[in-house]
Formats: C-alpha cells, sequence, structure tokens
C-alpha cells in the first residue's frame, strides 16, 4: 500500500543509470527467523523516461489480477453501469495503508492486490513502450501497476523483464495514485487519480489490448478540478460498495463516488465553516461526487478501510490518525503521533490493529479495542513512508494456540530500509497496571495516565509520552535500496519493496525462490479466507544486514 502524500519528492537521473545492475553494498538477500529472501527480479521505467518528464512524483504501486479474458470493445464503447463488489479491503496491505488483496496470477505466483489512491490530470493521455501493440496479451495474469512523473506503467509481474510492457502518458498533468477492484462488473476497475484533482476509471485489460496512445475507455470525474483542485492523495475502492469508492485530496477534504452515477461534477457543497471540525456533506443532486467528508486542515497522506469496510482510517498532514465508522458518518476514535506528520496507515486483518509512520520515525501500533496506541516500533533513522501487515506468515513451530497470537508486519522509510517486526500483545512490556482490564501489564514502575483514562468514542487522544507507551525492536532491519522508499507489498510469494523514484525489487520469500520458475502456473486463487488464523509464538531475534 503506499500512500503517502509526500509526492513533492524528486527522482534523479542517476537513478537511471543504475537500472542494469545492483548497486555497490547493497546484498541480494537477507535473512529472517524463518530463512532467506532472495532477490529474484527487479521492475523499473524505461530508460530515458526522465528526459521527458514534466514532473517529479513519487512512485505508488498497485498489484492488479485479471482473472478472465476480455471481451474486444472499442476503444469508447466502455460506460459506467453496474455494481462492485470489492475484495480489494479483504486484506492488509502495503504501505502507506493499502488495502490488498491476496490472489495468484494466471502469469504465477500469489499476489496482494493493493488500493491506493491515484490522480489523473487530463484525458488526452498518450500511450507508448517498447512494446508495440499487445498481441500476446490474452487478459489474463498478476500485473503491477506504478506511476511515475507523468506515465502509468503497467509490467508484467511474472515476467523477467526489467521494462514495462505498456506506459501511458498524461501530458499536462501526473498521475500520483491508483486502486483496483478485481470483481468490477462492468470491467471499470482501475481507478487513476492525478495532482490536477481530476479522477479516471478505466478497464485494465482494455487499457493492455488498446495499440493506440491514448488512455481508451475512461470515465471522466471531478472534470478539470471542477469539484476540487487540490492534488489527489490517494485513493480506495469500498468494500462491498457496489462501485462506490472515495478520494482523498491535498486540502483535507475526502469524496465519495458511486460509479454507476452521472460522472459530471456538483460542485454545490456548502462552505466549510470550520475548518478544524470533521464535517460531511451531501450533494444535492444525484451527480458525483454524492458526499464531501472534511477531515482536517492541510492533506490527508493515507486512508486505508478495515477488511470488513465498516470502518476507515486516514491520517494527515497535522500527525492525526482518524478512525470513522464510513456507513454512520461518524468519527470513532484517533490520536496524534508522537512527532510531526503520519504518511501512511493499515489495517491487521482481523481489524483489531491499526499501523501509521510517519516524521517521527516510529511505527505506531493503534489498539482498536483500547482506542489507543498500544506499542511504537523504534528502528527507522528517517521518516517512515510506508507500513503493512503480512497476512501470508505464520510463526515457525506454531502450536495451533489461539490465544497467542504474533501480527508479523513490515515498514519502509526514506532511510532506504525494510524492517520486519512481530508483534504478540501477551509479550509487551508496558508501563501500567490495569487491575480491571486486560491490558499487559508489568510489575514495576509509576502509573501511566495513557493506560489508565478512558478513551471515549468520538475523541482524539493526545500524543502519549515516550515512557508511556512499550517498544518494539524489529525482527529484521536490511537496506533494500539507495534511494529512499515509498512503500512495501506483501503477496504468499515474495515481498515487494518500492523505491519513490521507480524502482521496484521482488523479494522471494524462503522456499519460493527456487520452485518460482517451476510452479509459477500450478497455484490457484486464495483468498484470506482460506489462510489459517496466525497464531504460535516466535523466539525473539534479530537480524541486520
Amino acid at each position: 500500500m503506499m500512500n503517502t502524500a509526500a509526492s513533492n519528492n524528486m527522482m534523479s537521473s542517476a537513478s537511471a543509470s543504475g537500472n542494469n545492475a545492483q548497486s555497490p553494498g547493497l546484498k541480494t538477500y537477507f535473512k529472517t527467523p524463518e530463512g532467506k529472501h532472495k532477490l529474484q527480479y527487479e521492475k523499473t521505467y524505461p530508460a530515458g523516461l526522465l528526459q521527458y518528464a514534466h514532473g517529479k512524483t513519487t512512485t505508488q504501486v498497485t498489484l492488479a489480477h485479471l482473472k478472465d479474458k476480455p471481451v474486444q470493445t472499442s476503444s469508447s464503447s466502455l460506460g459506467v453501469s453496474g455494481g462492485v463488489r470489492s475484495a480489494a479491503a479483504r486484506f492488509l496491505g502495503g504501505g502507506n495503508g493499502n488495502r490488498s488483496l491476496s490472489l495468484v496470477g494466471g502469469n504465477g505466483g500469489s499476489k496482494l492486490v493493493s488500493s491506493t489512491g491515484t490522480r489523473i490530470g487530463s484525458l488526452g493521455a498518450s500511450s507508448s513502450n517498447g512494446v508495440a501493440g499487445n498481441s500476446n496479451f490474452d487478459g489474463k495474469g498478476t500485473y503491477l501497476v506504478f506511476n511515475i512523473s507523468d506515465a502509468i506503467f503497467i509490467s508484467d509481474l511474472n515476467s523477467q523483464d526489467k521494462e514495462p510492457m505498456k506506459s501511458i502518458h498524461f501530458g499536462n498533468s501526473n498521475p500520483l495514485c491508483h486502486a483496483f477492484n478485481p470483481d468490477a462488473k462492468d470491467g471499470h476497475d482501475l481507478l487513476i487519480g492525478l495532482n490536477s484533482g481530476d479522477v479516471y476509471s478505466v478497464s485494465l485489460s482494455q487499457q493492455l489490448q488498446d495499440v493506440g496512445k491514448k488512455l481508451v475507455g475512461a470515465q471522466h470525474y471531478n472534470k478539470d478540478g471542477s469539484v476540487n483542485n487540490s492534488r489527489c492523495t490517494c485513493i480506495a475502492w469500498v468494500p462491498n460498495g457496489d462501485g462506490t469508492f472515495v478520494v482523498a485530496h491535498a486540502d483535507g477534504n475526502m469524496y465519495v463516488y458511486e460509479k454507476n452515477k452521472d460522472g459530471s461534477a456538483d460542485p454545490s457543497f456548502p462552505v466549510i465553516k470550520d475548518q478544524t471540525q470533521f464535517s460531511v456533506a451531501h450533494a444535492r443532486y444525484s451527480k458525483n461526487p454524492v458526499s464531501r467528508w472534511h477531515i482536517c486542515q492541510g492533506s490527508i497522506n493515507s486512508i486505508a478501510f478495515s477488511t470488513d469496510g465498516v470502518y476507515i482510517a486516514t491520517v494527515g498532514r497535522d500527525g492525526y490518525l482518524r478512525v470513522f465508522d464510513y456507513k454512520n458518518e461518524q468519527l470513532v476514535c484517533g490520536g496524534k503521533s508522537y512527532y510531526g506528520a503520519l504518511l501512511c496507515c493499515a489495517w491487521s486483518m482481523d481489524g483489531k490493529y491499526i499501523l501509521t509512520g510517519g516524521e517521527d520515525d516510529l511505527v505506531q501500533v493503534w489498539s482498536m479495542e483500547d482506542r489507543k496506541v498500544v506499542a511504537w516500533g523504534e528502528g527507522h533513522s528517517s521518516w517512515v513512508s510506508g507500513v503493512a501487515f503480512d497476512s501470508y506468515w505464520s510463526a515457525p513451530n506454531s502450536d495451533g494456540i489461539v490465544e497467542n497470537v504474533v501480527y508479523r508486519f513490515g515498514s519502509v522509510g526514506q532511510d532506504t530500509q525494510l524492517l520486519l517486526w512481530d508483534l504478540e500483545m501477551d509479550e509487551l512490556v508496558v508501563p501500567v497496571r490495569r487491575p480491571l482490564g486486560g491490558s499487559p501489564t508489568f510489575s514495576t514502575g509509576s502509573q501511566s495516565t495513557h493506560w489508565d483514562s478512558g478513551c471515549p468514542v468520538g475523541t482524539l487522544q493526545p500524543a502519549p509520552g515516550m515512557r508511556d507507551v512499550p517498544k518494539l525492536s524489529p525482527v529484521v532491519v536490511h537496506r533494500v535500496h539507495t534511494e529512499p522508499l515509498s512503500g512495501l507489498v506483501f503477496t504468499q510469494e515474495s515481498i515487494l519493496t518500492v523505491g519513490r523514484e521507480g524502482h521496484i525489487k521482488i523479494w522471494m520469500r524462503p522456499g519460493f525462490a527456487e520452485n518460482h520458475s517451476n510452479n509459477s502456473d500450478s497455484l490457484s486463487i486464495t483468498s484470506s479466507k482460506e489462510k489459517p488464523p496466525l497464531t504460535g509464538k516466535i523466539v525473539s531475534s534479530s537480524y541486520r544486514q
């Protein structure tokens, strides 16, 4: 996932020259208690892209699984009709506050389909790449969708080819975020948002089939920024939302769209009277957007739905995590970072915990049950730009004891490092004792008001003191890129790390690297419901590369 709003980060021409070789000083593997993760292959943009760049952006990644061969259609025949059952929020993913979907691509490997926000500029988008037409495209497989500068690139995730199979350029506007829905009923499964505020929905398979140089069959929302002309920071399909999606903007507003309604904008929302207060306004007419949520002052940097779609979490420039009851449009809880802005967020699969990361170099673990921060991960030396739970990991020697649930999660940052963490609530050392609670305790130390005080529904908590929150140490610390990182994605087979300048690395899990080429076509679609619960304990150990 991967939804940070730090879109002003620069790309350097030096990165283009280093595309073809592993950088000196970087290892092609890292060790975890489960074994060795090996660098399988890399993805990046075509050589020479930067000389045509119209601006600098931060790369975000979406994995998209196409299950069926699409019907051939003309460039303008796709409309907006029908509903969408979004499975993307059933699974937790990447960084930057993503919802993700566990799927096995027809072109090999179980993948996470990551829902992230996308911004798009103008519809007059040209498409060109090293592949003249996609005559071999069969409509199936798992594809990597990522943005760099004024372009969207699409790669076959399981191909050894480093450069993308297709690119779509947007000319005067830069795509910033994107989201994919594998169960879209009318073919429009990919959302793209631009720094101009414009939003498009398109068919990914149609883009892959098309041999032309324009974005084809697109539905256009917020055209020319008619409702909101601030940049899109993130975008997401609403789980089980029948084609509903939300778009967050840099001015602190989030808009709800219904794909089966008129795409023409209805800008007649009332003036926001108090910029410091949360408010929701509904459109006067049955047009898009159907509602406006004013979340905060300053940018919304990341959004993420809980797996059941009941809650939506946002983090922003003001440093607050906010959790809302989406259906009832109510603030449930939230809290402040230790310092600075929050840049990314992600949910655990069971909806019990939320990860956040930001400018305080910490990974926050927020408990929905306690409505408080219950742990801080210390290990990054710079801003944390991406967080995600690993829904595929199971503790070694798991004994099946459900009571001892261990969560594995990861984080990446501008320090170029990937950190992996294990969270086991029963093992946390917390500086407080709560006689009647079920909260973890420890035997000595003064009581903490952070733990003893109640947290009424609908209130935002201040930042806790550094001594009030238990600390986690990473299991793995590994420098994976030479450039700052913008996100990570967990799949059944691998871990993807994303550099903000458009370089993506695929690290195969232990046992998969050797068998990847032989078994790439033998896997079947997997859902999180088929995955056993995360149970058992793991011996504490730390691997630094």
